[in-house]
């Protein structure tokens, strides 16, 4: 009997939050896509300088 009204008070206490997250969850993620698109940039931006630098390396090594 105890275990039923844990899981009654459960319910009745997390409906609320599960909705607040179906709510808020795309908010966030726009909230956060500037700064996966600068990411992906950054990691673009620090790729091309590695090649840059390691590219006379690449080309002595065939040699």
């Amino acid at each position: 009997m105890i275990t039923f009204l844990v899981w009654i008070i459960l319910f009745i206490l997390c409906w609320p939050l599960a909705l607040l997250a179906l709510v808020l969850y795309p908010v966030f993620w726009l909230l956060t896509l500037p700064f996966r698109i600068l990411g992906i940039a950054v990691d673009g931006v620090l790729g091309l300088l590695k090649g840059i630098i390691l590219l006379p390396g690449r080309v002595l090594q065939r040699r």
